[in-house]
């Protein structure tokens, strides 16, 4: 059986905790979805900041929902060195020992000590289908690409949870280098 993932291309983006976001945008504000994500709850906002590193900024930075329990900054290498930060590559959540950002809002600023990340190539599947395709939560596999720019994956890590959808998410960096266009179908090898 040959085993597959549409991909999903992550440009730079990042999610917000309830008193982060209150103080961008004030006191007890709410995010605004306007498009939802190919994950099942995920959304993206209206809302948009202002992300500075000590050697520039990007303006109107998408905010994506629901807010979390931990503000989480996901930029793309190129982003990172765009912007002088120097983020490892990590799954999302896992933000111990990472650098720290500025983050703008139309209401202040945050501070970050912590929460930048190059987001770890991954892939969300539902159990059924993780079961049908012989893998497990935290596996390591590869990814074969083809077309003119055609390249082999590693290190790609799966997420089981009950409330995903099978997806593929890569960042711009590698979406780019490998001609890659959102929902095009991937083989899954291992």
């Amino acid at each position: 059986m040959k085993r597959t993932t549409p991909v999903g291309i992550s440009n730079k983006h990042l999610h917000l905790a309830q008193k982060d976001l209150d103080v961008l945008f004030g006191a007890g504000y709410k995010l605004t979805p306007i498009k939802d994500l190919g994950q099942p709850g995920q959304y993206a906002c209206d809302e948009t900041v202002e992300v500075v590193g000590p050697k520039g900024s990007f303006k109107k930075v998408r905010v994506l929902g629901p807010v979390r329990s931990e503000t989480q900054v996901e930029l793309a290498f190129t982003d990172a060195i765009q912007i002088g930060v120097n983020p490892p590559v990590r799954d999302s959540g896992q933000l111990e020992g990472t650098p720290g950002i500025t983050l703008v809002g139309p209401a202040g600023k945050v501070d970050l000590e912590r929460g930048v990340i190059v987001a770890c190539r991954h892939i969300h599947i539902d159990p059924a289908t993780a079961t049908e395709y012989g893998i497990k939560d935290k596996d390591i596999v590869s990814i074969k690409i083809d077309g003119p720019r055609g390249m082999i994956l590693n290190e790609v890590l799966m997420r089981v949870r009950e409330d995903f959808a099978l997806e593929m998410h890569v960042d711009t960096d590698e979406g780019n280098a490998a001609m890659l266009k959102n929902s095009q179908i991937l083989e899954i090898l291992k």
